[in-house]
């Protein structure tokens, strides 16, 4: 299969999951949570899949890859946030949110890999 756009590559879409999964889940948060932990998780998790996209759709692999790297890291400021909101709200489920984010933690960085290895042999 040709990828022709970033809305056919899967961690993309398991990224737009995971924002849809953030969302349901922080909906159960209590209405002091909205500026704080709500706002923090949904920011984190629409990044991973913005910057997916925004990646797919600049002319070099560098700036590919650059896009890749902030996904990466916002997947991990978002794991981070879904540790301590388990902590914090222990009856809402986040093994939904747990198991994509790894996911798509393993994929983006093997897309990285891939990547990085086309550069090198251009």
């Amino acid at each position: 299969m040709q990828i022709e756009s970033y809305k056919d590559l899967i961690v993309w879409k398991k990224g737009m999951m995971l924002v849809k999964d953030i969302y349901l889940s922080s909906n159960a948060f209590p209405k002091s949570e909205q500026f704080g932990l709500t706002s923090q998780m949904r920011r984190a998790a629409i990044s991973i899949p913005s910057n997916i996209a925004e990646g797919f759709q600049r002319r070099t692999i560098g700036d590919y890859l650059q896009f890749l790297s902030i996904a990466v890291g916002s997947s991990a400021e978002l794991e981070t946030q879904v540790i301590l909101a388990k902590e914090i709200f222990p009856k809402i489920n986040f093994d939904t949110s747990i198991m994509l984010i790894v996911e798509i933690q393993k994929m983006l960085m093997t897309l990285i890999r891939k990547l990085r290895q086309r550069k090198q042999l251009l």
